[in-house]
């Protein structure tokens, strides 16, 4: 299956004039004999088309489809969780193309639900999917009593969320047993190869790259806006902006609340109901230390980044590659660059996140370490340059020696050094004993 490259884009009958073709764009302008776009009939007769913008673009298949697939299957009920704009209702729309759908950020449309959700789900053709739903959280009881009724029907009722606590916890409240628990994040790079450090995941900037600093700045915007004011009902969102943007200079650092506190003129709790927030909209990436007792005194602390490297090189100013080479920035959001791609394999696999660091006070770091399968780890290195060098590895080498040493039974340790290469030169090597050294595109293909 596939889905929508412009993800996010709002269906034919909400759409502005603009957005249906109707503005700007020869290609949108020139109609047939029947009055009707050549775009928009074009797109009509072919389901792999979209029309975005007076652009034609071919669907791109999301990796978490498989996954939705067997849920849909196995769950009267699937939840589809991830950050606003990442693609979570063109993707059910596309898989489950009779379902009936419903946004529930239309404020006529939450008022009618929330002052008679039994008669709005009696109304409703099933499969049914509820877009937003955490906005109404008074439907969940009436979902879950229209399972219990026939439970053993799957792939009725698909619920997406893009605040994932008062999602789950409708969910947990209401319906535990009966949905299945997915997250979708912006594209990975295994979706489509215009990912990038400088531009990010999101789908609608890979379809438009020469649009992406208007269109984070509106994203930014709705972002404070919608979900911000409703998780905290934040007066001050130009303070909530300032914090932002003090998260992303913190970007890939060791998280201290303090510090982001003290320039803000806020307490620290209120930095961590922040940035919880940022958490559970998935704006940012938290990246918590690996425990072991290796003999030394750990840090105990998370790293945070911000999610999207797009997102996070606009938060900071940069708007070009060349600005991208020269910042000071450029090691942090490698490093979060790699680290989201690796969350992003493990969500499109139905998997928990399990994604660490590892910093010693003795000044040991290895930038990302990742359990595998049958005990395996995997010391992940990211140097944001062409070429590395054996002195690049030996972190990891020190590490991956402590670790064999103190494990009472044997235990695999991979070495990876992951690194930027020109597409002409993606191969791998190996700089030391035991380690290879891949440019990212490579490494991701091993995960």
């Amino acid at each position: 299956m596939a889905s929508r490259l412009a993800q996010s884009a709002p269906s034919e009958g909400q759409r502005t004039d603009e957005e249906k073709g109707l503005g700007p764009g020869a290609a949108a302008r020139r109609l047939d004999a029947a009055g009707t776009s050549v775009v928009v009939r074009r797109c009509i007769e072919d389901p792999e088309l979209i029309h975005y913008d007076s652009q034609i673009v071919k669907y791109v298949t999301r990796a978490i489809e498989s996954a939705v697939d067997r849920a849909a299957r196995s769950f009267p009920a699937v939840v589809l969780t991830g950050p606003r704009r990442a693609g979570k209702t063109s993707l059910l729309q596309h898989m489950f193309p009779n379902a009936s759908y419903f946004l529930l950020e239309d404020p006529e449309l939450v008022a009618r639900v929330r002052a008679d959700p039994q008669g709005f789900l009696d109304a409703a053709r099933t499969p049914a999917i509820l877009d937003e739903v955490q906005n109404v959280p008074e439907v969940f009881a009436h979902v879950r009593a229209r399972i219990d009724r026939r439970p053993r029907r799957a792939g009725q009722w698909m619920l997406t969320g893009s605040q994932d606590a008062p999602l789950m916890q409708g969910v947990t409240e209401s319906m535990a047993g009966r949905a299945a628990v997915l997250r979708l994040l912006p594209f990975s790079a295994r979706e489509t190869p215009k990912v990038s450090l400088l531009r990010g995941a999101y789908p609608e900037v890979v379809a438009r790259p020469g649009a992406a600093r208007l269109w984070f700045s509106s994203y930014v915007q709705t972002y404070l806006e919608r979900d911000v004011r409703a998780a905290l009902a934040v007066r001050d969102l130009a303070t909530f902006r300032r914090f932002l943007a003090l998260v992303a200079s913190r970007h890939g650092q060791i998280l201290n609340k303090t510090a982001l506190a003290a320039p803000l003129g806020v307490s620290v709790p209120t930095i961590t109901q922040w940035l919880g927030v940022l958490e559970t909209t998935a704006q940012i990436l938290i990246v918590p230390p690996f425990y072991e007792n290796l003999g030394k005194r750990l840090i105990k602390s998370p790293k945070v980044f911000i999610a999207d490297s797009g997102l996070a090189c606009h938060l900071l100013g940069i708007d070009s590659q060349a600005e991208l080479a020269k910042s000071p920035f450029i090691g942090a959001l490698f490093e979060g660059f790699v680290a989201f791609e690796v969350a992003k394999i493990q969500a499109n696999a139905g998997q928990r996140q399990q994604l660490y660091y590892f910093r010693d006070e003795q000044g040991l770091e290895v930038d990302l370490l990742v359990p595998g399968r049958s005990g395996e780890i995997r010391l992940i290195e990211c140097k944001a340059a062409r070429s590395v060098t054996p002195s690049d590895a030996a972190p990891m080498q020190k590490l991956a020696e402590a670790l064999r040493r103190t494990r009472r039974t044997p235990v695999s340790v991979r070495l990876d050094l992951v690194h930027e290469a020109p597409k002409a030169g993606a191969t791998t090597s190996a700089v030391a004993p035991g380690v290879r050294a891949l440019p990212w595109q490579g490494f991701l293909d091993t995960m």
